[in-house]
């Protein structure tokens, strides 16, 4: 007799379903496993073997097989524990072999017989429900992966209470989904003082989640305006939060399986690996860029980033997605986010200030930004030189309006844009317009035209350069309300696109 039960291999967000068989046939008495599995999955044996045990149930002196289908698809991760165990008992008829065919289950056992949670639940509980099968998963796991409304989620703490419930002994209950999460923000734009046109640029960028460069001396605000950029973004919407939690939920960032409605603000420092930030490493695991998605990614000291690593934020910056290429998985991710970076405008920092700038001024301010490659530099659509501060300003009365202000009129140019591109699918802001469509939201009024014409052969902008003010344009006018985009708004944008020291 052959038993079976489900579980699921992960291949990036999506989780591939496996078949669990189990063979238990006369011969000397030996448990293998096979299907491609690695070396959590092999170990998985004597984890069955010693829970089993502390169940006071003895394994069979016979020869006991299981098979992962299909073979070769490689199966990583301890989460197969419960799903061998759960085939292994139906072969055993211990549990009825009907129930466990209905079954897709993810855990790890410990050697006490006690489930462990995994990574993973949610895109799980998609797949089950794809295949029509109720999810079996750790306790601590249940409640987010009952966020899927359309499958039954099952949560165990331990073996024994999986086999009560298949026996009929204790049933368990359907599992809750968990709390939707909102972080407060404690950190307000009134907090910075002065930089009223940084604060604007924050504005815009926000708004149409467009990419933001600040260029500026050491200590004149940019990670301080950075770190106030999660305050004034709309909330996730319902389907960006399930796409969002799909990626986190295979990183294990979900806190009790609540799902959060707050946008991702990921942080990096500059000696992070290239794997850590465009993903990699055992497994093909999403990187920092991934982990942003829907969100932000703020990238302090940028030019100290190793240049590899810069480079290869080109392609994900235009597609919104990255594909994780390694000898063993080929795995494509979703980073659909808003890249903010801060630099100094020299290695030591004070260029601008004949003061305190170093003997290779200036010099020194080119050769340190040339770090930033041209085609890098010109996928940024706005661009801020940050001037310091006069000590003197700091005891001045806060100024400007307050995040809570500034969110609103930012979910409003939001909501303007969801409107527009409701029948664009992939398409929610300015930000991801182009071709026919970027010309017919936002083409400017003769003068306008007129005036973005003349920057363009002054300054010699690049085709992309020239798209991406007509999408910064196309913002400022949501966020003043107007239905056309007019010479004030187009020349708004240029004024945070062409700048001394940060042309491209």
């Amino acid at each position: 007799m052959v038993a079976r039960a489900y579980t699921v291999a992960f291949q990036g967000v999506e989780a591939r379903p496996v078949e669990v068989q189990c063979a238990v046939t006369p011969g000397l008495p030996a448990f293998s496993i096979v299907g491609l599995p690695d070396k959590a999955v092999s170990e998985a044996r004597d984890r069955v073997r010693s829970a089993l045990s502390a169940m006071a149930i003895a394994l069979p002196s016979k020869r006991i097989t299981i098979n992962l289908s299909p073979a070769d698809l490689p199966k990583e991760g301890s989460h197969f524990d419960l799903p061998i165990a759960l085939a292994l008992l139906a072969a055993l008829e211990i549990v009825p072999a009907e129930a466990a065919e209905k079954t897709l289950a993810l855990g790890e056992l410990s050697l006490d017989g006690s489930l462990i949670p995994v990574i993973g639940a949610l895109p799980s509980a998609m797949t089950a429900a794809a295949e029509d099968r109720v999810l079996l998963c750790p306790k601590a796991s249940s409640a987010e992966a009952a966020w899927v409304e359309a499958t039954t989620v099952i949560g165990a703490d331990t073996l024994g209470a999986v086999v009560r419930h298949y026996s009929g002994q204790a049933p368990l209950a359907a599992a809750q989904a968990g709390e939707i999460q909102t972080d407060p923000f404690e950190k307000d734009l009134r907090d910075v003082k002065g930089q009223e046109r940084a604060k604007r640029a924050l504005e815009i960028a926000a708004a149409g989640r467009h990419h933001l460069i600040m260029i500026g001396t050491p200590g004149s605000g940019k990670s301080m305006l950075a770190a106030r950029i999660p305050g004034i973004l709309p909330p996730l919407t319902a389907a960006e939060a399930l796409d969002t939690s799909m990626i986190h939920s295979l990183c294990g960032l979900l806190d009790e399986g609540g799902i959060s409605r707050t946008r991702p603000f990921r942080d990096p420092h500059h000696t992070a690996s290239m794997a850590s930030i465009v993903g990699g490493g055992k497994g093909a695991k999403p990187g920092e860029i991934s982990l942003a998605h829907n969100g932000v990614l703020f990238m302090d000291e940028f030019p100290e980033f190793p240049r590899t690593v810069l480079e290869t934020l080109r392609q994900p910056i235009e597609t919104g997605e990255i594909m994780v290429s390694r000898a063993n998985a080929h795995v494509n991710y979703p980073c659909r986010f808003m890249l903010v970076a801060a630099a100094n405008p020299c290695k030591c920092g004070y260029l601008t200030n004949p003061a305190r700038a170093c003997s290779r001024a200036p010099n020194c301010g080119e050769d340190y930004l040339s770090r930033i490659s041209g085609p890098l530099m010109d996928r940024f659509d706005l661009r801020l030189e940050v001037p310091p501060v006069e000590f003197t300003d700091l005891d001045l009365p806060s100024s400007g309006d307050s995040s809570e202000t500034v969110a609103a009129r930012v979910g409003a140019a939001r909501n303007v844009q969801m409107e527009r591109f409701h029948r664009h699918p992939g398409i929610s802001q300015n930000a991801d317009a182009e071709g026919k469509l970027l010309e017919e939201i936002a083409s400017p009024d003769a003068e306008g035209k007129e005036l973005l014409l003349k920057a363009a052969d002054r300054f010699g902008l690049s085709a992309r350069a020239y798209h991406r003010i007509l999408r910064v344009a196309r913002t400022i006018a949501d966020l003043e309300g107007s239905a056309d985009v007019r010479r004030p708004h187009v020349a708004e944008a240029l004024s945070f696109r062409i700048s001394a020291r940060v042309m491209a």
